[in-house]
C-alpha cells in the first residue's frame, strides 16, 4: 500500500504543531505540553556536511525563526564547532531580541553519535572524532542541550509530526547521497548499543555490486542511494545526470534509464524486506532527494515489497512529509524531551 502525498514544507509561524495531537501510545507529539509556555523557544540544529539548517522553535512545535549557513567543513572540524557554538549563540540572541526566552538547544549531527554521553563520536564528512558538542554547547548557551543522529532526529520528527504521524513503528528511510534509516517506536528513536543502529545503507544487497564507502561490496547505499543512482547511468550511458533525471527519462521511456531505475528499486526492495523482517514495522517512511520521485520511486517499489514478503506483514509505504526541515524539527524535538527529563522529580 503506498501513499505519494507532496511534502509540507514547515515555515516561520507554519510547521505543524507538535501540541496539537497525540500518538498512538497518549504522549504528545513533542512529548511537552505548552501551557504556560508561550514566550519558550529551543534552538535547533541540524549539521550537515554543506550547510547547517537552523531553527527557533517553540514548544507546541511551531517554527518561529529559521536560518541557514554554511558549515565549511572544508576548514577542519575545530573551525565547523567553533561555527557551531557561534550559529547557536546567535540563535539564543536572535530568540531574545524577538522577547522570546531561549530554554534549552537541539543538534542533529551525521556521523556515529553516542546520544548518552553528547559525543560526536565520528563523521566522516565532518572531520569529528569524540567531540563532546552536547557539553560545548550547553556551555556555550547555559542551557540545556541535547545531541542526536540527523537520520534519527528526522525519524523522530517525521513519526511525531510528519507522515508517520499516529503510528507506533514507524521505519524512517533517508535516501540521499548515502541510505540510513531510523527505527521510531512510540516516538522515541533506538540509537543502539553504540550509536550506530539504522546503518541499512550497509546492508549488502548485491554481494558482487560496487564498493562502497565502508569498503565492502555491494551495500544498498552503493547500489540504490541517489548518488549510485547517477553513477550507474553515467556508467551505462556515458552521459553525467542527477538521480532526477534518471527518473525522468525513465518515466518517458528512455530504455538506460529505466533499467536504471529497475534495479534501483529491485536494491530497495531487497534492502526493505530485511528490514520488515527485523522491525516488523507499520509504516516505511521514505525521504532524502529520492523521495523527491513520490509515485515513482514508492508504487513500483511497493509492488516489489509484496513479492518478496511471506509471512511477513507489508508496511505501508509513505513519502516524508518535512522536506529537509525533518532535522532541525527533529533537533527541537530532542531539545524538548531534554527539558521534560529535567522536569521529572527525580530527573530520571
Amino acid at each position: 500500500m503506498t501513499g505519494a502525498a507532496g511534502p509540507s514544507q514547515p515555515t516561520a509561524e507554519g510547521a505543524p504543531s507538535a501540541g496539537s495531537g497525540r500518538s498512538s501510545s497518549g504522549r504528545s507529539s513533542s512529548g511537552r505540553s505548552s501551557s504556560g509556555r508561550g514566550g519558550q523557544v529551543v534552538v535547533a540544529l541540524d549539521v550537515g556536511g554543506t550547510g547547517m539548517k537552523c531553527a527557533l522553535v517553540r514548544p507546541d512545535g511551531r517554527v518561529t525563526h529559521t536560518e541557514r549557513h554554511p558549515t565549511g567543513a572544508e576548514r577542519g572540524p575545530t573551525a565547523v564547532v567553533g561555527s557551531i557554538l557561534d550559529v547557536a549563540e546567535g540563535l539564543a540572541g536572535k530568540a531574545r531580541a524577538d522577547g522570546l526566552t531561549p530554554v534549552a538547544a537541539g543538534l542533529a549531527v551525521p556521523g556515529v553519535v553516542d546520544e548518552t554521553t553528547g559525543l560526536a563520536v565520528w563523521s566522516a564528512n565532518l572531520g569529528f572524532r569524540d567531540v563532546p558538542l552536547r557539553e560545548l554547547v550547553g556551555a556555550r548557551l547555559g542551557l540545556p542541550a541535547a545531541l542526536g543522529h540527523d537520520v534519527r532526529a528526522g525519524g523522530l520528527a517525521e513519526a511525531r509530526l510528519g507522515a508517520g504521524r499516529g503510528t507506533r513503528h514507524v521505519l524512517f528511510l533517508a535516501i540521499g547521497t548515502g541510505i540510513a534509516a531510523a527505527h521510531v517506536v512510540d516516538g522515541a528513536a533506538f540509537p543502539g548499543a553504540h550509536g550506530a543502529a539504522g546503518e541499512l545503507g550497509h546492508v549488502v544487497v548485491r554481494p558482487d555490486g560496487p564498493r562502497c564507502g565502508c569498503g565492502r561490496l555491494g551495500c544498498l547505499e552503493a547500489v540504490a542511494s541517489a548518488a549510485a543512482v547517477g553513477r550507474r547511468y553515467t556508467a551505462l550511458a556515458g552521459v553525467p545526470v542527477t538521480a532526477a533525471e534518471v527518473v525522468t527519462r525513465a518515466a518517458g521511456g528512455e530504455e538506460a534509464a529505466a533499467r536504471v531505475w529497475r534495479e534501483t528499486i529491485d536494491a530497495l526492495a531487497d534492502g526493505l524486506a530485511i528490514a520488515q523482517a527485523l522491525y516488523d514495522t507499520e509504516a516505511v517512511v521514505l525521504g532524502g532527494g529520492l523521495a523527491e520521485a513520490g509515485a515513482e520511486l514508492l508504487d513500483p517499489l511497493g509492488v516489489a515489497l509484496r513479492q518478496r514478503l511471506t509471512f511477513q506483514t507489508e508496511p505501508r509505504l509513505l513519502r516524508a512529509a518535512l522536506g529537509d526541515e525533518a532535522g532541525s524539527l527533529g533537533a527541537a524535538l530532542l531539545a524538548l524531551d531534554t527539558l521534560d527529563t529535567l522536569d521529572t522529580p527525580d530527573g530520571s
